[in-house]
């Protein structure tokens, strides 16, 4: 039977592609590192984008074992980078908002990590089925859906957040004008009526 063998199959190909996918809160003045155990030899992909917040930016630093920066940027609202492993470790991720004193941040990461080369090696010893494939597919293309669907969460959530900002604002705005224009309104009424008191002097 096709069915039970797609199930067998299919795990093998889950594994192929592992990774962490988390949204947190970075406070004001703060720093936010993450570690993962690495072998040497595994690609890495890291995706990140602040969701609200302040200026909707943050530095971000990538280390390997050694304290390597393999990469850093600062005040970036998003970005993403990919790099491969060289030696193995614990590679750390880090976030800061040192530069913010007064808002915090709630920031969005995905990082993949392929071990595809360690489980073809170990699980897999020569060409793949039309099943394989067919199962290869379908996971690549459950992994776009869930890539779409997580991204257009996150555009959800920052449009949601400017739009409640914007309005604040424009609540403000309007509250400000509408005191501006009673008082200018109590003034005028107040020197209309100036015009049209007796003055009578006492002698």
């Amino acid at each position: 039977m096709i069915f039970p063998n797609v199930l067998l199959v299919f795990p093998f190909f889950l594994q192929l592609c592992r990774g962490i996918e988390l949204t947190f809160e970075l406070p004001d003045n703060a720093v936010e590192c993450f570690y993962e155990d690495m072998k040497s030899g595994i690609e890495n992909v890291l995706e990140y984008q602040v969701v609200t917040g302040g200026q909707y930016d943050v530095d971000v630093t990538i280390q390997d074992p050694t304290g390597k920066e393999l990469y850093k940027d600062t005040k970036k609202q998003y970005d993403n980078h990919a790099f491969t492993t060289v030696t193995e470790g614990a590679y750390k991720v880090c976030f800061s908002n040192e530069f913010s004193s007064f808002t915090h941040k709630v920031v969005y990461f995905d990082w993949q990590r392929s071990d595809k080369a360690d489980n073809i090696q170990s699980k897999h010893t020569g060409p793949m089925t039309e099943i394989e494939n067919s199962v290869k597919n379908i996971n690549d293309k459950l992994k776009n859906i869930d890539d779409f669907q997580t991204h257009h969460r996150l555009r959800e959530a920052t449009g949601r957040k400017r739009a409640e900002q914007l309005n604040e604002r424009v609540m403000l705005w309007s509250l400000g004008q509408t005191c501006v224009i009673i008082l200018i309104g109590i003034g005028q009424v107040t020197l209309l009526k100036s015009f049209f008191t007796d003055r009578r002097t006492n002698y």
